[in-house]
């Protein structure tokens, strides 16, 4: 019977120290999302419309500017995901490689040793998503950009392409698609179609991905400009609100009840809207090692605005095109997951 008792006792502390190790073992993963507005260096690119982002042109776009900018944008990065920092962070309207190289060696974010990606794109301003990540997080396996063929809408035939990279993330395979989908140029109605052609590719995408793994991650992140409630959303990606409804092959959107309580990252015309959002696959939900902890629009004190008319709005970079020392005409968003 003392046998017995002891045996009993030592099975007890062991499977106590183990699940102790093991919840010590696990890890929180950031991965965020951030519109920077008009993120350009000051060189005329004489194949893309930038010529108003120079010292020349209508903002005035100065070697001092763009060292500020450069500044306000690395000290958004550097308060995401603390303290470890992000795994990694989709942009968009980022003109070209040498703001990225810029934005890493910044002093606030150097010490991460960030690595990103870039593909210039079609943008006629030559504004393109990127993403970057912390190589020590996330392991780069490749990346490619994705064309969004938009003809037959109305005006341009393609639009800003989307940005695929696959690594392993907390132990697992991941899909990140990085996105700005057309505006709403010319009216929320007619805009529509070019959104749900870009909804489509990415939804495309996932398919392929689930069609050779039904337990395929896919993350899909960006400035959508739709909110969660868009028809793109729910009804081409099918993205749903109720975790418990999503499944495998399927999307959840964290967002979506951010969003329905108020939350948004971007305003027009007095109206709040949540663009930006980062939608992820079921099996990130039903899962087994990487799992969906929870999601936020990040605005801490520093990066919302105090000008009158404007409280509690993002502080954005310019005021018309008069330097005003901001950040962003949006807030970032971020999802964390964590490793079981």
């Amino acid at each position: 019977m003392w046998v017995l008792r002891s045996v009993i006792v030592f099975f007890f502390v062991f499977l106590l120290s183990f699940t102790c190790i093991a919840q010590q073992s696990g890890k929180r993963l950031a991965v965020a999302f951030y519109n920077c507005e008009n993120f350009f260096d000051i060189e005329d690119n004489p194949l893309k419309d930038d010529d108003e982002f120079t010292p020349e042109g209508n903002y005035k776009y100065t070697e001092r500017i763009y060292r500020q900018k450069l500044h306000n944008i690395a000290r958004v990065v550097k308060g995401m995901g603390d303290p470890k920092g992000l795994a990694m962070i989709g942009l968009a309207e980022v003109e070209n490689s040498k703001v990225l190289k810029d934005l890493v060696n910044e002093p606030q974010i150097a010490g991460r040793k960030y690595k990103y990606v870039w593909y210039d794109g079609p943008d006629p301003r030559g504004i393109n998503v990127a993403l970057i990540y912390d190589p020590v997080m996330f392991r780069l396996i490749n990346s490619k950009p994705v064309s969004i063929n938009i003809a037959g809408t109305g005006g341009k035939v393609v639009t800003r392409d989307a940005l695929q990279a696959t690594g392993v993330l907390g132990g697992d395979t991941v899909t990140v698609l990085v996105n700005h989908w057309p505006s709403r140029r010319g009216g929320d109605a007619a805009s529509a179609p070019k959104r749900i052609i870009a909804a489509n590719v990415n939804k495309n995408v996932a398919e392929g991905l689930w069609k050779k793994n039904n337990n395929a991650k896919v993350i899909v992140m960006g400035d959508l400009n739709d909110n969660p409630d868009d028809e793109s959303v729910t009804k081409i990606l099918r993205a749903v609100a109720d975790k418990k409804l999503v499944v495998k092959k399927g999307f959840y959107n964290p967002y979506a009840a951010i969003y329905s309580n108020g939350g948004g990252t971007e305003v027009y015309r007095k109206k709040w809207n949540l663009f930006d959002q980062i939608i992820i696959s079921g099996s990130l939900v039903q899962c087994k090692n990487l799992c969906f902890e929870k999601a936020e629009v990040f605005k801490p004190n520093f990066i919302i605005d105090k000008y009158k008319g404007h409280e509690g709005e993002p502080h954005r970079s310019f005021k018309g095109t008069h330097w005003i020392n901001g950040y962003s005409d949006h807030f970032p968003v971020i999802v964390y997951f964590t490793t079981r």
